[in-house]
């Protein structure tokens, strides 16, 4: 899935990604480079203080003079250096860089979400399910009481690492309140994100439940088949074929998985409409311990 923000179109004309062997910035060299968003360059590097390779973000050289890119980046690394959550990314840097900042992240090996909902042959179970919708809930829970919400929170930031979920990119994090612009994944944001409302933690409560939902039954229900295109919206009418979930709620999971009851009923609450209706962290959190394995297995790998 892409994100879509408020920055301004790239350039057709930007400049070629760093070389191999570049130093993108002292003590870090490139190893290859892995993306180009719509914001940011992505790279593999090495890092000769840590003697291991990590993962960096930099700003995209034609957007170097976006200040709203800079700052969602240079946030994003804050935030990161002073978190320290087993489900959540570890940052190891946040230095200046020849376009601007540059966040230095671990190297996570393994695959998306999103990824392993394309390509696996089986389904999760309802208790690994349960499992990752812990880990989420734990994420959520500890960025909640630090003041940030996520509000990006998709099968394409979710990296399972050796049978744990690790979130990822922080681009869109902030504090709660009145939504400041339409910025996130268009099949992924709760409807209050679209029409520019209040967020709060009910925001990422909607992410968890789609996440689950996607992961049990390998469908995104808001997924018209045009998320993937960056745009920048103007109005919300502009949204609504791109975004059902303004009008359309989503199809009840037990239509499409068999859960138990518990779970189907936690998974379809996060994805009510009406913020205040979703549950709290916290009992969505207890409502999977229901379900869980006293002993998880890796959710990933087995």
């Amino acid at each position: 899935m892409t994100a879509i923000s408020t920055a301004p179109e790239p350039t057709e004309s930007a400049p070629e990604p760093l070389p191999p062997g570049y130093e993108i910035t002292p003590g870090y060299r490139v190893i290859q480079h892995m993306r180009r968003g719509r914001e940011l360059d992505t790279y593999d590097a090495w890092s000769e203080q840590r003697y291991c390779r990590c993962f960096i973000k930099s700003v995209r050289p034609d957007l170097a003079h976006h200040e709203g890119v800079r700052e969602r980046l240079e946030l994003e690394g804050r935030l990161l250096l002073s978190f320290t959550h087993p489900h959540i990314v570890r940052a190891y840097d946040l230095v200046a860089g020849e376009h601007g900042p540059v966040v230095v992240l671990e190297t996570l090996s393994g695959a998306t979400l999103s990824h392993l909902i394309e390509t696996r042959t089986r389904r999760l179970t309802a208790a690994e399910l349960a499992h990752l919708g812990q880990h989420l809930c734990s994420a959520m829970a500890y960025m909640h009481d630090r003041g940030y919400l996520h509000l990006d929170l998709n099968p394409g930031n979710i990296i399972a690492d050796m049978g744990r979920a690790r979130v990822i990119d922080l681009n869109f994090a902030r504090q709660p309140g009145p939504s400041r612009g339409r910025a996130g994944t268009p099949c992924a944001m709760a409807p209050e994100q679209i029409r520019s409302g209040m967020l709060g933690p009910e925001t990422d409560v909607w992410g968890i439940g789609l996440v689950l939902y996607g992961a049990a039954t390998g469908i995104q229900p808001f997924d018209v088949g045009t998320s993937g295109e960056p745009t920048n919206f103007e109005s919300v009418s502009s949204l609504q074929a791109r975004c059902p979930q303004l009008t359309d709620p989503a199809p009840p999971i037990r239509t499409q998985r068999r859960l138990p009851k518990a779970m189907s009923t936690a998974i379809d609450a996060c994805l009510r409409q009406d913020p205040q209706q979703r549950p709290a962290v916290a009992e969505l959190a207890e409502a999977l311990s229901a379900v869980a394995d006293p002993v998880p297995t890796p959710w990933a790998e087995s």
